[in-house]
């Protein structure tokens, strides 16, 4: 018989935070639940890439790699999204389960496994709890721009205490009798089904001040997502736009994005902040959690040094040099992927309607050859992405391919809210 998974998905498709809440637990084979160190290393350091705000790490799977995982909060066991890194001979009796998740559509294949190791820098952990799927249905590597192969989460971060520095993009992970008095900006997690969450106060237009519990969620791109409010619809603030959020396991998501006046963060105070609203149906009516308001992405946490503390149950803040960037959504009304077989190859998958993209005459499937003049490939992915949210007026020129012709067209970013 099928074990079953309920997987709610966050909003935004480029963002890809995963909460897993296993109804079925791993089967206990009394196996220790945590990263260590060989010999008598003590903290490791590593490199990362940041792609729309994610951070991403290599991981090797066992004895082989590196492969690229998104270090993310919002997730509890190893998730591998690309099941051909893993030897088919290690994927037979395994448990199978169905995931359920937002969106229409079929239910998704799993596969539940204990016998995975992984490595993250100098650290291990053996029979590390992991969901590897039959089929990668979030198309990471498309929407990232970069081979993805899956997500980490809860049981790094609770094996040591992390500092993701997105200045330098380096990960610092030492363990838990490293710890140092720290004057940092700290706030209190509190966890639930091993996900961070922090209660802060928001100011919202219409509303006022308004007490919020947020996923800590390194995993989401976005800044902030409000998706319900005691319990019921979070109210639309004035103004807002509709927009497709992302994509869950079974289909779109769909909702609104808007601002909000601020959110406090001990002693720090961020306004103006790009928030989105998901439908209630599609997210917050899904979620385990019922007395969650919302999801704090990693477009907030990069204006930080952030400090991961699981053991202590705090995450401490201190801000760098992209605490004072303004948050700002897509001004083309054009998303974009990438060929996960030629990662060479952008493509346009959805235009928005009445949007500078709609009005230049740009396609859905249209194939992106060169911005201003320089072909595609003096771009890297996150850098187009900066481009087409840079700022409101700029006008760029797009040269793209639609049935073996070639077009130029000159965009206008507009700024909607």
């Amino acid at each position: 018989m099928n074990s079953w998974i309920r997987v709610i998905k966050s909003p935004f498709i480029a963002f890809f935070v995963i909460i897993i809440a296993l109804q079925t637990c791993f089967v206990n084979v009394g196996y220790g639940q945590k990263f260590q160190f060989d010999y008598k290393i003590k903290k490791d350091a590593i490199a990362f890439k940041l792609v729309k705000n994610l951070v991403v790490i290599p991981i090797f799977i066992n004895e082989k790699g590196p492969f690229n995982f998104i270090l993310d909060t919002g997730v509890d066991p190893l998730i591998i999204t690309d099941s051909a890194i893993v030897d088919a001979s290690q994927l037979t009796n395994l448990r199978r389960v169905k995931i359920n998740g937002n969106g229409e559509g079929e239910e998704i294949t799993a596969f539940i496994s204990n016998n995975i190791t992984a490595n993250v820098g100098e650290s291990s952990m053996q029979h590390i709890p992991t969901v590897i799927l039959k089929k990668d249905v979030f198309n990471l590597s498309s929407y990232l721009g970069m081979k993805i192969h899956g997500l980490i989460g809860y049981n790094f971060f609770n094996s040591f205490i992390v500092k993701v520095n997105y200045g330098n993009s380096r990960v610092l992970f030492s363990l838990p009798e490293m710890r140092k008095k720290n004057k940092w900006n700290r706030l209190d997690l509190e966890f639930l089904d091993n996900k961070p969450y922090i209660n802060v106060d928001l100011q919202v237009p219409d509303l006022g001040k308004v007490k919020a519990k947020l996923i800590i969620d390194c995993g989401a791109s976005h800044a902030l997502s409000l998706e319900s409010y005691n319990e019921g619809v979070f109210p639309l603030p004035n103004p807002s736009f509709q927009a497709n959020l992302g994509v869950g396991l079974g289909g779109k998501i769909n909702g609104s994005i808007g601002r909000i006046s601020s959110i406090k963060l001990g002693d720090y105070t961020l306004k103006n902040v790009l928030t989105s609203f998901p439908n209630y149906g599609d997210v917050a009516a899904k979620a385990k959690q019922k007395q969650r308001t919302g999801n704090l992405g990693a477009d907030i946490l990069k204006k930080f040094t952030v400090i991961f503390d699981y053991q202590d149950a705090a995450i401490y803040l201190k801000k760098n040099n992209h605490y004072n960037e303004a948050f700002e959504h897509d001004m083309s009304g054009m998303e974009i992927y990438v060929d996960d077989r030629q990662f060479n190859r952008v493509f346009v998958s959805r235009i928005e309607p009445a949007s500078p993209a709609e009005k230049a005459g740009i396609l859905a499937n249209d194939q992106i050859l060169s911005i201003n003049f320089l072909g595609i490939t003096n771009y890297t992915f996150d850098s187009i992405i900066n481009l087409l949210k840079s700022e409101n007026g700029r006008t760029i020129l797009v040269e793209f391919m639609r049935n073996d012709k070639v077009y130029i067209k000159l965009l206008t970013l507009k700024r909607r809210l």
